[in-house]
């Protein structure tokens, strides 16, 4: 009996998804230089931990095999202070996730800013976010998802990536003939960095991203809780008050000024845990509260 109990487990784990990586863009890159930067992939104990050196964006796809009748679908933002991305543990893990849940899911590897590889720094990761929400809305169908039912996830830098392109989608700085919208219908912002002013950003996503000494106009332009409005994506934000290296006020002024422009969101906060608590909890525990506010939002059924 125990035999078919772990040989059943196993048939789940592994046929609970179906997956693909397709470069993100099929023709030529924008903002981007000549240079191809070596790639880095590293592991431990024969486990992927992230990549370095990001120049050629992916997106890769996480198929349910049954969908949930919503047909809802996430894009997921791996952090890594822009200088790598934790893509196993903020990625992959959450996409499996996901997917027993019927979410179909995409993980994002987007180009991590550099002089050498892009023309302007702060806007890389961007383009590449609101390429991947555009990506995904337009093959909604090939993917059996619905395209207003598309949310975007993202963990430390990669929650700032994903709230940018939540409060910067009215301009787009990707090519978009079709005009297909780049706004994101939901967030989840996993102990994101959200600001960049002096005292609450992140210092190496800050250097990384804007550069040694930005100015004062480019510091707020990226200081996402300031570019809030009536219009920006209802929220789901996860944070620990004794976070060392991104602190919580981060997330406080975000949820605040969510609220304050009457934007729906839901905040949880834990005492205790430092950056990354999440990691230490396996997904189908700490995520519960995240799929439970989902169903509340009416982005999936039960």
């Amino acid at each position: 009996m125990k035999n078919i109990l772990f040989l059943t487990f196993l048939l789940y784990h592994f046929a609970a998804h179906s997956q693909e990586v397709i470069p993100l863009y099929s023709g030529e890159t924008p903002n981007s230089k000549p240079y191809k930067m070596q790639e880095e992939k590293r592991e431990k104990d024969g486990l992927l931990v992230g990549y370095w050196k990001v120049s050629q964006p992916t997106l890769e796809v996480y198929s349910p095999k049954k969908s949930n009748n919503k047909k809802a679908a996430v894009i997921i933002c791996p952090g890594g202070g822009y200088a790598m991305e934790s893509y196993r543990k903020e990625g992959t893990e959450i996409a499996k996730e996901f997917n027993r849940k019927g979410i179909t899911a995409f993980i994002l590897k987007y180009r991590l800013p550099s002089d050498s590889i892009m023309h302007d720094t702060s806007i890389g990761p961007l383009q590449d976010a609101q390429q991947a929400i555009k990506t995904v809305r337009e093959r909604a169908a090939e993917w059996n998802i619905a395209p207003n039912n598309i949310g975007i996830m993202g963990f430390s830098a990669g929650g700032h990536l994903a709230s940018t392109a939540g409060t910067h989608f009215n301009k787009s700085y990707i090519p978009n003939p079709n005009n297909t919208s780049l706004r994101p219908d939901f967030m989840i912002l996993i102990y994101p960095v959200i600001s960049m002013q002096n005292g609450l950003a992140h210092g190496g996503s800050k250097r990384l991203l804007l550069g040694e000494k930005p100015s004062q106009e480019k510091l707020d332009l990226f200081s996402n809780d300031q570019q809030i409005n009536e219009n920006t994506p209802p929220t789901w934000l996860t944070h620990t008050g004794d976070d060392t290296l991104v602190p919580v006020a981060n997330s406080l002024r975000f949820y605040e000024n969510l609220v304050k422009h009457q934007i729906p969101a839901e905040m949880h906060l834990f005492p205790k845990g430092d950056h990354g608590f999440v990691l230490s909890i396996p997904p189908s525990e700490w995520m519960q509260p995240l799929f439970q506010w989902m169903q509340k939002s009416e982005y999936i059924t039960k």
